[in-house]
């Protein structure tokens, strides 16, 4: 009998959270659907509450303000990103899951037409584009924790991986900078390329410029 409580007790819980995951999408995607069609600052919170069919209070259960509701929609590229490292050759080298993960995301990504709507909503939206740099601190926690579970986790290679990860993301944040800034001769995946192309060149020039100072590092 016991068993048999705890297993019903399993189920009720997963229904439980398979409403809860339902109720925050329902909610997102209203809101993300009002801020395309009204903007961000035409948007209440009201609006959405309505839209979504849910209480203010059940609102503020999920999300603690409205740009909250872009950012966690933003976060899911950072667990896109941990999937598509796990995802890539095994035999391939360090340089070629990142790059082949990101690449592949970017793709993605750009194929989507809201992704694409909802970027550019954050560009064009003065609060939605100071709180947007974070996204990138997020997405290099979870890049480091993604290739430490890949290439290893000893202290010597958590270090490593950090300051990888630091580097790769930024490389990323200056090439969508550079790509938004205006049309482009090449398809964002020859940009894509040409980026880290210029990455591993860069580290590589350093590591053989610390090699001549230094040969025993």
């Amino acid at each position: 009998m016991a068993d048999v409580q705890e297993i019903d007790g399993a189920v009720k819980e997963g229904r439980r959270e398979r409403k809860r995951r339902q109720t925050r999408e329902r909610i997102e995607a209203a809101a993300l659907a009002l801020f395309l069609e009204r903007g961000f600052d035409g948007t209440t919170i009201e609006d959405i509450t309505e839209a979504a069919d849910v209480s203010k209070r059940s609102f503020f259960d999920y999300f603690p303000s409205k740009e909250e509701v872009v950012f966690a929609w933003q976060d899911s590229f950072a667990d896109e990103l941990a999937d598509a490292i796990a995802a890539q050759p095994e035999d391939a080298s360090i340089a070629e899951v990142i790059e082949g993960a990101l690449t592949s995301l970017l793709l993605t990504a750009s194929s989507d037409p809201q992704r694409l709507a909802i970027g550019a909503l954050i560009r064009d939206t003065p609060v939605l584009r100071a709180r947007d740099q974070l996204k990138y601190t997020k997405l290099e926690k979870k890049l480091t924790e993604a290739l430490r579970a890949r290439f290893g986790d000893s202290e010597e290679e958590r270090l490593r991986l950090r300051l990888l990860s630091a580097i790769v993301v930024s490389t990323l944040r200056i090439g969508g900078e550079r790509w938004n800034e205006g049309a482009h001769e090449l398809s964002l995946q020859e940009f894509a390329q040409h980026m880290f192309g210029e990455l591993w060149a860069t580290l590589a020039d350093l590591g053989a410029l610390v090699r001549q100072r230094d040969p025993n590092r």
